[in-house]
């Protein structure tokens, strides 16, 4: 490769060209600002290549797609330990936001720890990841595994990773609707290399840093190569009590709205919601409404919330009123210091080998065998915290005296159908899960000349394997109900009434201020509170042959084709432990074993052709179409296509385009995930305090209908069901894809450096996407219809029913084939290169404009545009400079989001409006140094150089982290220092 860096100005900036190694679409993360230094020693030969985005060898870089380029020294002059730090950057992703380690608490496709990349402002699901030009399977945990893990990928053998910003699926396959990610590793590499790197957070006293030692070695032979790498990445959590923004979540609202805790003073804390309004209840009980004394902040003199209070002496003695009787629920406890404990980035050990090897056979037409290794092991973990509501029944001898004539409400699943006379809303503590992911790649392939004159081929077959386990700490729900039901053991103490059906089992501690605070005997935990085990397996082989070569010639050049044949298989086997299957798990989503496979053939074509050249008005005019025929055992055959066109006028101007059809086949998860139980809040019940004023009218009659009474306040969370869509014949998603730009580099007066412009226009439109309705939304579209249509249980009510005995709401929202998503925008690229004294300086800028982010859910619905609201940045930027001089280079690099807000769409005024929904732009300033000689290089700098915090939003409405939204474009680690030393041999 270091071949083809010398000509790369020469061939792309004068071709005008966005190929896989042009720095205007990459800023300071591209192999052509290395030309400044190396350019002077490599030869200038260049052999054919194979541009990301095309199957055809070339020997220029002109391609009608846009494509940047990361590259591993770009990206440790930016403080990335990691290839997935590199590709979940703001550059890369455009503003779009990532799938990263601050969701340990969220449920992710592939599970707590993995991590993804989406392009364009789509799912990862819709981004292809390659390695080397061949597909990386999904792994991770849990039953909904489907792309792939960006923690398999190595980084201390990567030479750079391509990035196709466009359609590709004629190209690739599925998946490639919103763009194609290709890691490419060092080829013919020789030596050894030794890497270390630290990154060191500044201002959370080192937690959240990271550290990566690697070691690289190749060698060679007259027939043979053979190169490998082994490292090992460690990243140290980061809680919630690390860092100021999030040690007390708060409601964030403005003009004083907050509300104020009547213990402090000050705005109330949340710090285990994710939303941050209305934070998980501890430290009180339930009862019946029993007359007593008045906590501050509450007002009346019956209350169903009480909190421990020993100075109370009257009334409901020991205990102070919090809630009923139309207090609200923040006058009661929501904090307490272990929650700080949680997770805010959390921790993982990454052990990543990798190994390739070639020999040539000197046979079968010069053809070399080659075989590619890859296995990786990722062990991480998230630190919770848990809420324990115990439910003590009428008559239970562990309630003390004066609250046995409570009667709070009927059993809801501990007290074996009797009624609850008090519930206890424990601060239980600290839960922890862990997942261990093993994931191996085994590649084995020949590729050589064909008996026809410059054709070759390539064949090779592939296997993934992705294997783990998760567990999880749970309550067992059969485990509490037998430790609730007691009996004296004779000393007086407590022993289970059913010793013999259950003699492990530890009786509940009594009901008593030492228990609601959370003090609780360890036995007892240890009988009630335990891990839950299940095992994730996904399966991928590719059996793939393609050959290339020239088909005829034509006045202005060569035409030349690419054709193969592709047969791929998918299995995927998630097995939840036992207890989280038989719904032993106490309020907790329960899972059935998700089990299926799909598999595909497919037959694919592409031509390039030069049609005119070097004629008046047209320096070069190529074509290049390419086609896929697509069968799926699971939905049948399909085809798409794409055509792209490079015209360049003059010398320096280029105009390129290309249209196109994708199609993404559903994900196994999608097509077979077992019948998986979640929960919503109370709140989310349609009919809770659907009395109130202004509520649908249709909403009030459908409630009264079901029984319910006008001031009707749900107890009960909305349980969730989501299961697979094969068996309701879920189809492939289909796209257009449409991308045509601009490039200019004007020739410069001499000593006036070299300057380069692009801009890039693109549009995606995907029909039929495979999604879910949303259980919010078929409650909404249920309850809200015409009460004919509810009485006949038709529509969107066919996917609701109500318990009649505790009211509580179960939805069914699986997988089908319903959404149309449309994303727009424009790419623009600057890069200016200057010899200034002893050295060279660059500078380079990358702006990515979004004018449209829509969707819809059914095709009844209009359109709803996301385009500049919290997370959907309609701009986003990043600049560098930097200086090349003998064995020194200097960087500074900015990364800006524009600022976002949400006022329209929730029609609030935000000049008057008490909410915080507006982000002001983000900057993240970065700075290195790096000193290269003799075989070792040595980089210094600072990552978020001025320490800024992410921008805070009021609570309620998005995802947030502390009080800041919840996106993977801000930083969370504040300033923070980086090192790293490589030595060759």
């Amino acid at each position: 490769m270091r071949t083809r860096k010398n000509n790369l100005l020469a061939s792309t900036m004068v071709g005008g060209i966005a190929v896989a190694s042009m720095v205007m679409f990459a800023p300071s993360m591209a192999l052509a600002q290395d030309a400044s230094v190396t350019q002077a020693e490599e030869p200038a030969g260049v052999d054919d290549i194979v541009v990301i985005g095309s199957r055809i060898r070339r020997d220029n870089y002109n391609a009608p797609s846009p494509t940047q380029v990361v590259t591993r020294e770009e990206a440790t002059l930016q403080g990335f330990t990691s290839t997935t730090e590199a590709l979940q950057s703001t550059a890369v992703t455009g503003g779009t936001s990532q799938i990263n380690n601050s969701y340990g608490g969220y449920v992710t496709d592939g599970g707590p720890g993995a991590n993804t990349i989406g392009l364009r402002g789509m799912s990862p699901s819709r981004t292809l990841v390659l390695l080397n030009g061949r597909r990386v399977s999904p792994a991770g945990s849990r039953g909904s595994v489907g792309a792939a893990d960006l923690n398999v990928l190595p980084t201390a053998i990567i030479d750079r990773v391509e990035v196709l910003r466009d359609g590709a699926s004629s190209v690739y396959g599925s998946d490639a609707v919103a763009g194609v990610v290709n890691i490419q590793t060092r080829k013919n590499f020789e030596g050894l290399t030794i890497e270390a790197q630290r990154n060191e957070p500044l201002e959370a006293n080192g937690a959240g840093g990271s550290t990566r030692l690697s070691l690289t070695a190749g060698v060679q032979g007259d027939r043979w190569r053979a190169a490998g790498s082994v490292e090992r990445y460690e990243r140290d959590e980061l809680t919630l009590r690390d860092r100021e923004f999030t040690r007390c979540q708060t409601d964030g609202f403005r003009n004083g709205q907050d509300d104020i805790d009547p213990l402090t003073g000050q705005s109330k804390c949340y710090p285990i919601t994710t939303t941050g309004s209305n934070g998980v209840t501890i430290n009180t009980i339930a009862t019946g409404l029993t007359a007593g004394q008045a906590a501050a902040g509450a007002t009346g003199t019956q209350f169903n919330r009480w909190r421990p209070n020993s100075a109370v002496t009257t009334g409901l003695v020991g205990f102070e009123g919090v809630g009923g009787n139309g207090n609200g629920v923040n006058i009661r406890d929501t904090f307490e210091d272990r929650m700080l404990n949680e997770s805010l980035i959390s921790p993982v050990e990454i052990t990543t080998l990798y190994g390739e090897v070639g020999y040539d056979l000197h046979a079968l037409g010069n053809a070399e065998v080659y075989g590619e290794a890859l296995f990786n092991q990722r062990k991480s973990s998230q630190t919770g915290y848990r809420q324990l509501a115990l439910d003590y029944a009428v008559g239970s001898p562990l309630i003390p005296t004066n609250l046995q004539g409570s009667v709070a409400f009927a059993d809801q699943g501990l007290n074996q159908g009797d009624n609850v006379g008090v519930r206890a809303f424990i601060g239980f503590g600290n839960d922890h899960s862990e997942q261990e992911v093993d994931f191996g790649r085994y590649v084995v392939g020949i590729k050589g000349d064909l008996f026809l004159p410059e054709w070759r081929y390539d064949a090779y077959a592939s296997y993934s394997r992705s294997k783990s386990t998760y567990t999880s700490e749970q309550f067992l729900t059969a485990n509490l109900i037998a430790s609730l039901d007691v009996v004296s053991n004779g000393s007086g103490g407590f022993q289970c009434a059913d010793l013999a059906s259950n003699p492990g089992c530890i009786a509940a501690p009594a009901l008593t201020t030492q228990t609601i605070a959370g003090v609780l005997p360890q036995d007892w935990v240890d009988y009630v509170f335990r891990p839950v085990t299940g095992t994730t397996e996904f399966i991928e082989k590719v059996v793939s042959i393609g050959i290339d070569g020239p088909l005829f010639s034509l006045p202005a050049g060569r035409v030349m084709g690419y054709f193969g044949a592709e047969w791929r298989e998918s299995e995927i086997d998630d097995t939840p432990g036992l207890d989280s299957q038989l719904g032993n798990t106490y309020n907790y989503s329960t899972s059935a074993i998700t089990r299926g496979s799909d598999s595909v053939k497919e037959v694919f074509g592409e031509i390039e052709a030069p049609i005119l050249v070097d004629l008046p008005g047209v320096r070069e005019l190529t074509l290049n179409g390419s086609f896929r025929y697509t069968d799926y055992d699971s939905y049948g055959d399909d085809t798409t296509y794409k055509v792209g066109l490079v015209y360049r006028p003059i010398d320096w101007v280029t105009v390129r385009g290309t249209y196109g059809t994708s199609y993404r086949a559903p994900a196994l998860f999608e097509q077979y995930v077992g019948a998986t139980s979640g929960f919503l809040s109370n709140a989310s019940d349609a009919c809770n305090e659907f009395g109130a004023d202004g509520v649908n009218a249709n909403r009030v009659a459908n409630c009264r209908a079901e029984g319910l009474p006008d001031t009707y306040e749900a107890t009960t969370g909305v349980q969730v069901i989501t299961e697979g869509g094969a068996d309701a014949g879920l189809s492939a998603e289909t796209s257009t894809n449409m991308t045509v730009g601009l490039v200019i580099q004007p020739p410069l007066p001499s000593g006036w450096g070299d300057l380069s412009f692009a801009v890039d226009y693109y549009e995606i439109e995907v029909e039929n996407g495979v999604s879910r309705t949303g259980a919010t939304e078929i409650l909404d579209r249920c309850y809200d219809s015409n009460p004919s249509d509810f009485a006949a249980d038709a529509g969107f009510c066919r996917l609701v029913s109500r318990d009649p005995a505790d009211n509580g709401l179960t939805v069914s929202d699986s997988y089908v084939n319903l959404a149309t998503d449309n994303v727009k925008g424009l790419d623009y690229t600057v890069r200016y290169r200057q010899d200034v004294g002893p050295g060279t300086a660059l500078f380079n800028l990358a702006i990515t404009q979004y004018t449209e982010i829509s969707s819809k859910l059914f095709a009844e619905d209009a359109l709803e545009d996301d385009l500049g609201m919290l997370d959907n940045p309609e701009f986003t930027g990043t600049a560098d400079v930097s200086y090349a001089w003998d064995k020194w280079r200097v960087r500074y690099g900015v990364e800006w989001i524009q600022g976002t807000d949400s006022y329209a769409y929730y029609e609030e005024d935000p000049a008057t409006s008490d909410l915080d929904l507006e982000a002001d732009d983000y900057w993240l300033h970065n700075a290195s140094v790096q000193y290269a000689s003799d075989g070792w290089t040595a980089t210094i700098g600072v990552r978020n150089l001025l320490n800024d915090n992410p921008p805070t939003i009021s609570s309620g409405y998005y995802n947030r982290v502390g009080n800041a939204s919840l996106y993977s474009g801000y930083d969370y680690l504040g300033r923070t220092a980086f090192v790293n030393l490589t030595k060759s041999f």
